[in-house]
């Protein structure tokens, strides 16, 4: 199938949604297309309707299609190309008082997990943002943090080269892995999280046995930094590789899986996590960023540059689909119900359907500040941003 590639995108001030709850409110919007001038708009309030919804109006070369309490959707009717932009359900402040890294929500929902720039860890209810424990024992940043599917157990990853799984009922730390010798960047669990994987920027991606608190092997070494990893399902159609070497009877459900890693030089790489074989090696525009599973047959990177593709794993010659909205960095990638949800360093988060492009949901909410981390739970996504807040979204 032919690349299908998107360089266009609509953006809306942030506060959208107070402006236009003004009487005679306005927010302003714009079409924005790489290598082409900006298309700016203007959106208007004419008041509130019986249900006090607003009632908005769009300037020439924008439609108003919807509005809801919080959302609002809008066409560029010269491509066209259709946007529900969503504010935020609830917003998070002062968890954090310095740029949030990462976040994650338990297997129930009820809990989320978050690291910043600050050194703290915390664990947190989503109903309303009170904290529920605060985890110390790494030294300095903690980079990445993730709930076991326990939902009562998280995993992270600082930059002293530490892994430390910490147990949210009695706040303490049973298990800690060291073997890196460069911060840790990012974690994936294998199954139900007997085994783990850590990806670091000395290379090296190993995967670990947490009940003996030890070191199975290293997967990989990629001779540069590693900047995020994934693990997803295989078709049975791609080969996987067969192990060279018996594997340890302490390594629970590899077989089948592939490890995706993001790395610095430019190349998103598949490794059979079980055979430890190479699978493909993808060439893409600069640093891979971040990368996730979409389904059994397709995953997808993003990069320093703003590229995002997708790849058939099946012929990974060239990218299945190719995207690009900005130039500036994708900073995490999550898949979710045959889409895949993107955030970036402007402050841009959307989801799209790879097969509609043309169609997306902007969660918004940020003024240009850069969200580092997404979570999602059911039918509600969480972000994690540079400006100190974790916004909660009502996604469609």
């Amino acid at each position: 199938m032919p690349i299908n590639k998107m360089a266009a995108r609509m953006i809306v001030q942030c506060d959208w949604d107070e402006a236009l709850r003004e009487s005679e409110g306005h927010a302003w919007i714009s079409f924005n297309k790489i290598g082409q001038p900006s298309v700016q708009g203007e959106l208007k309030s004419q008041g509130v309707n019986a249900n006090n919804i607003p009632v908005v109006v769009a300037s020439e070369g924008f439609r108003v299609d919807a509005v809801s309490e919080k959302s609002l959707v809008v066409t560029y009717t010269d491509e066209p190309i259709t946007a529900k932009f969503i504010s935020p359900a609830k917003d998070y402040q002062g968890l954090h008082n310095k740029s949030i890294v990462s976040v994650d929500v338990s297997s129930g929902g009820a809990l989320g997990v978050s690291a910043a720039d600050d050194g703290k860890l915390l664990v947190w209810q989503t109903s309303d943002g009170a904290v529920r424990r605060e985890f110390k024992g790494h030294v300095g940043d903690v980079n990445c943090c993730q709930f076991f599917p326990s939902g009562v157990v998280v995993l992270s990853g600082g930059s002293d080269m530490q892994l430390k799984i910490w147990s949210v009922e009695d706040g303490s730390c049973p298990v800690t892995l060291r073997g890196h010798t460069a911060g840790i960047t990012d974690t994936a669990i294998v199954d139900k999280g007997r085994n783990i994987v850590s990806c670091a920027r000395d290379g090296m991606a190993k995967l670990w046995d947490c009940g003996r608190s030890a070191c199975l092997d290293t997967v990989a070494k990629c001779g540069c930094p590693i900047n995020g990893c994934n693990i997803g399902v295989a078709n049975n159609a791609v080969n996987l590789g067969t192990p060279q070497n018996s594997q340890s009877e302490r390594e629970i459900g590899t077989e089948g899986k592939l490890l995706l890693l993001a790395r610095e030089d430019g190349v998103l790489q598949g490794i059979g996590l079980h055979s430890r074989q190479s699978v493909f090696e993808f060439n893409g525009s600069a640093a891979f960023n971040c990368c996730a599973s979409l389904s059994s047959t397709h995953v997808i990177g993003g990069t320093q540059d703003g590229h995002i593709y997708i790849l058939d794993i099946r012929n990974t010659s060239a990218p299945y689909r190719e995207i690009q909205k900005s130039r500036s960095p994708v900073l995490c990638l999550l898949s979710h119900n045959n889409r895949f949800i993107a955030s970036t360093g402007d402050g841009t988060c959307y989801s799209v359907n790879p097969e509609n492009m043309n169609q997306t949901e902007e969660f918004t909410g940020p003024d240009c500040d850069p969200v580092y981390g997404l979570a999602v739970h059911n039918e509600t996504l969480y972000t994690a941003c540079r400006d100190m807040h974790i916004r909660k979204y009502a996604m469609s």
